[in-house]
């Protein structure tokens, strides 16, 4: 009886060893060849890797950066996409819209242009952004006054030396046929008038309807042509008709649109970037004619500040001279060191994986200001090492077309940080609110430089309780809806126009309005 019973027990666990075995075998070729009804075969692709077959117009894109990028880390996707842990998803997540929409429609009194009084002549000034702005202003006014609007004339003559044309930059029959009904554009004066006399004016800062409606009017009583030698911030912020506001924003968001051949390249750009997933645009203020502009000195050597100090003695149109760096760094009015700007990122909590894109000019110092950033972000792109020097070699010596294609990958981001407030962080941030609010970090550069010097003097640390002091003072400035500030209180005169929110910054209320949403009925 008992040897029956060990035969049984020997038997059962020779069944068991088997099946065992079988599950074992059924599992490890499971794992390598996978069975999915075709119709459901899940799509495991690297989101990072190109194409393995490019169009012609793609195929330049594999001519990359220096290896040493091309082997970076990259951050880690889920399978649906997104980026890393559900607290990394947070820094790429973008501010509550709170259902705000562009409206720029005009008003069912919104007329056609009627007969022309005359020509006005646009003279801009400054680089692309401030000559964006003052273009889509000039827009206004040509309305407001009842003049025919030649194409305005870029600035040649500015710190860039930049020949570029308004057809080089913009789509100009694009913008002549979008604003159609607003204003009569033409690209040159008749030949009859191309010689003579004209009224030569520089326009009231800031100023508003009756300006425009009586001074300069008045001059179609003597004059056919009037020509403005300024364009930036001749339009007040505020306080004018809502048709005007919204003729603006058609303008600057519709009408003025880049010409085919920036447009193109940015789009390829952007591709490119997104190619290494979620990706922030800095916009880093560390050029040569930004530091030598503001005076300010910080991470510099003397021999660097020196040289500063120099081009800004010898560049006539900069008017202030003698600057205290210290004191300007100390009241926020100078732009983060590329140094600073990684300090501040990995206080915010962004991993050393995160593509950067650098929309900026040529760094001053070059790679011996970049080292500290890129320690801590080893993946810094940039126009140049996203596209050959044969691609780029069309917009390479025009400074205009060259931040033109920066602007694209700036507002196409999924985060936006300037380290100044400059132009084009302003022309930046307020497009992205008038596309749906994107995330924008504007840093609190005052709050910031005080933190900044505790670590330097080793009376804070680099770690937990600084990132919780970064994250809390920034939590209310990633472009959320709001309204546009209007002036400081106790301003007057030019300094009350001065401290308001620029127009093309934020767009709302004007431009901006809550969606409508369907009514719903009850049975």
């Amino acid at each position: 009886m008992q040897k029956k019973r060990w035969i049984a027990l020997a038997a059962l666990r020779k069944v068991l060893t088997c099946a065992i075995c079988s599950i074992a075998l059924v599992a490890l070729f499971s794992v390598h060849v996978p069975v999915f009804p075709s119709s459901k075969v899940p799509n495991f692709s690297d989101p990072f890797k190109l194409p393995t077959k490019l169009s012609a117009e793609q195929s330049w894109t594999l001519e990359l950066a220096p290896p040493h990028l091309l082997k970076a880390p990259l951050p880690s996707r889920k399978l649906d996409g997104s980026s890393g842990t559900v607290e990394t998803d947070k820094l790429w997540k973008p501010p509550p819209n709170r259902d705000f929409v562009p409206c720029v429609e005009p008003s069912p009194n919104y007329t056609s242009p009627t007969e022309s009084r005359g020509y006005l002549l646009v003279h801009t000034n400054g680089g692309l952004n401030q000559m964006r702005a003052g273009i889509c202003d000039m827009v206004a006014v040509a309305r407001i006054i009842n003049a025919t609007l030649v194409i305005p004339e870029l600035d040649k003559r500015s710190f860039w030396k930049d020949s570029s044309n308004f057809s080089d930059v913009f789509d100009e029959d694009h913008f002549i046929n979008a604003l159609a009904n607003d204003v009569k554009i033409i690209t040159k004066l008749p030949k009859e008038l191309a010689t003579g006399t004209r009224a030569v004016k520089h326009f009231r800062s800031w100023s508003g309807m009756d300006y425009y409606q009586e001074e300069i009017a008045s001059l179609w009583e003597e004059y056919e042509v009037i020509r403005a030698a300024k364009s930036d911030s001749r339009l007040a912020n505020n306080n004018l008709p809502l048709d005007i506001q919204k003729l603006r924003c058609r303008a600057c968001y519709e009408a003025l649109r880049f010409a085919p051949q920036i447009e193109a390249m940015g789009k390829l750009l952007v591709d490119r970037m997104r190619s290494f997933g979620s990706y922030i645009a800095l916009h880093l203020r560390f050029e040569e004619d930004m530091l030598a502009f503001s005076g300010c000195t910080q991470d510099l050597s003397p021999a660097e500040a020196d040289e500063l100090r120099i081009i800004r003695e010898n560049t006539s149109y900069w008017k202030e001279k003698e600057i205290d760096p210290i004191e300007r760094r100390s009241k926020g009015f100078c732009p983060l060191t590329p140094k600073e700007v990684g300090i501040f990122l990995s206080a915010l909590g962004y991993p050393s994986k995160t593509p950067i894109y650098i929309a900026a000019g040529k760094i001053y110092g070059g790679d011996s200001h970049m080292a500290a950033l890129r320690s801590r972000y080893p993946i810094l792109m940039s126009k140049e090492t996203l596209a050959p020097v044969e691609k780029l070699e069309p917009f390479t010596n025009h400074a205009s077309q060259m931040a033109a294609l920066d602007y694209i990958v700036s507002v196409e981001s999924d985060v936006f940080i300037p380290s100044y407030s400059g132009n084009m962080a302003r022309a930046v941030e307020g497009h992205r609110r008038f596309l749906g609010h994107r995330k924008t970090i504007s840093p609190d550069r005052k709050a910031l430089v005080r933190l900044f010097d505790k670590l330097e003097h080793g009376t804070l640390k680099d770690g937990k309780n600084l990132s919780n002091r970064v994250i809390e003072m920034h939590r209310k400035r990633q472009g959320s809806p709001r309204k546009r500030k209007g002036p400081i209180s106790g301003t007057r005169g030019s300094e009350r126009f001065r401290s308001e929110e620029p127009f093309y910054v934020n767009p709302l209320p004007d431009c901006l309005c809550k969606k409508e949403l369907p009514m719903q009925t009850t049975l």
